[in-house]
């Protein structure tokens, strides 16, 4: 598995919209879930920074996520220019892969489908 990780700041009267868009059921999991790779989407929100948010998009593996931004780009450009009225700062931080294995999956709920 891999994390794809964001952080956003988003605006205060775009917040529903934003936790929407961005959240397990939003438009980008439902672009996703195009891919049989694609696995979830966690959305945290900061409860020192109510507009504060940590999106993490779970894959099985990064080749997957890599072919499916190539093979779905026109699509995936058109999603973030809409959203970007929804936010005042968006941060990638990064793809990261566990460290723990099984252990941490097993954690954060995001083991293999069954």
């Amino acid at each position: 598995m891999i994390y794809v990780l964001w952080q956003f700041r988003a605006k205060p009267e775009k917040v529903e919209q934003f936790e929407r868009d961005y959240g397990p059921e939003g438009i980008w999991a439902q672009l996703f879930r195009r891919s049989p790779h694609y696995e979830r989407t966690v959305l945290l929100r900061d409860p020192a920074q109510p507009a504060g948010y940590i999106v993490i998009d779970i894959w099985q593996d990064e080749a997957s996520y890599q072919a499916f931004k190539k093979e779905f780009h026109e699509e995936y450009q058109r999603i973030d220019r809409e959203c970007e009225a929804l936010t005042l700062e968006e941060t990638p931080l990064g793809i990261f892969d566990t460290v723990l294995g099984p252990l941490l999956s097993a954690i954060s709920g995001a083991g293999p489908k069954k």
